[in-house]
């Protein structure tokens, strides 16, 4: 059930397979086309130019944070900048470690290799990679037993760019071994503004500002999420209005999608008035609180929190999560710890 609910959420920053047509048109080619994370393209130009003038591969990056920032846009717009490719796989997709030998021995010198979630890469991939990253070099083994000879093999100079969205997952030894390491936070509504005007006209949607205000101010900071919504919204518009989204239609668009004016849907809600109603604020243990809504432990932590975590509506504990007063009052209800609170209207 909880599966189910993440992936029907309009407002995850997880794809979805309406979003792979979309992404790929909207997604910007370079550094100077992507908007937001002013920091991590400063820093990354840096690196490129410098590696770019000495003919060298870049640094290993790991990019992390929430899905749907733009860590696989970022990748891909560092192979650009870099005038390479770039072989794009994930860590599930690496079962085994001949599955990684045969993708690093495929590699020209400074071709990026692209792991997304990386996190979920197999010990035993693992130690093959951490050659591979330090000295440029592939051990594999040949035979068995007594009889087993080490065979190493010289790599060219490559950067792998890794992404996650659990850093604390990752391996010690795995994380030290990137040269650069860069963390995507959510957009602020300035930035998400200016994303879903370049996404809009790259539609050729009719919008005004203010329609367009909206969509970005119900899209969690995440430029996936405002695409997706600026979608739904562009459909309403052409079958119920006059085909531009204007404040009044972008307004009612969005209340049939259930996004709230900061953009939380029916879940968030539910998650946070279980907290409330069944355990008068909190603190109360994820397992509890899986339990209680019928999702996933890990669902909850890696989908809903983050955002909730962003907006200052839940705080962890020693203890457990803690729904905090800026969560009571956008619910409308009281703020009470020493009672028992009853929900109020929305």
């Amino acid at each position: 059930m909880g599966k189910e609910h993440a992936i029907a959420r309009i407002i995850t920053g997880k794809p979805l397979a309406e979003d792979i047509s979309l992404d790929s048109n909207l997604r910007p080619r370079s550094l100077s086309e992507f908007i937001g994370q002013a920091k991590i393209k400063e820093n990354l130009g840096i690196s490129i130019a410098a590696a770019r003038a000495r003919g060298e591969a870049l640094d290993h990056v790991l990019l992390y944070g929430p899905p749907g920032l733009g860590k696989t846009t970022l990748a891909n717009i560092i192979a650009v900048e870099m005038g390479v490719s770039i072989r794009i796989t994930s860590g599930p997709a690496i079962e085994r470690s001949g599955d990684l030998a045969a993708i690093l021995t495929n590699l020209h010198a400074q071709d990026i290799l692209f792991i997304d979630e990386i996190h979920r890469l197999g010990r035993d991939v693992e130690e093959v990679l951490y050659p591979a990253m330090e000295e440029r070099a592939l051990d594999i083994v040949i035979g068995k037993g007594p009889t087993a000879k080490s065979l190493r093999l010289k790599l060219p100079a490559f950067t792998l760019i890794g992404a996650t969205t659990r850093f604390a997952s990752l391996s010690a030894p795995l994380r030290d071994r990137f040269g650069s390491v860069y963390r995507m936070d959510y957009y602020d509504v300035h930035s998400m503004e200016a994303i879903v005007k370049r996404s809009a006209h790259l539609l050729g949607v009719k919008a005004e500002d203010t329609g367009l205000h909206e969509i970005a101010c119900r899209s969690r900071g995440t430029p996936r999420v405002a695409n997706r919504l600026l979608k739904r919204v562009r459909d309403y518009t052409q079958v119920k209005a006059d085909g531009e989204i204007t404040h009044d239609i972008a307004l009612t668009a969005l209340g049939r999608l259930e996004v709230d004016p900061i953009g939380l849907d029916e879940i968030d809600h539910r998650l946070l008035r279980s907290i409330i109603e069944k355990f008068n604020g909190g603190p109360v243990g994820l397992e509890t609180i899986a339990a209680s809504i019928s999702e996933e432990a890990d669902t909850i932590m890696d989908v809903y929190e983050p955002y909730l975590l962003q907006l200052g509506f839940l705080d962890r504990t020693p203890r457990g999560r803690q729904v905090t007063p800026l969560a009571y009052k956008h619910l409308g209800l009281a703020y009470n710890k020493d009672k028992n609170v009853q929900p109020g209207l929305l």
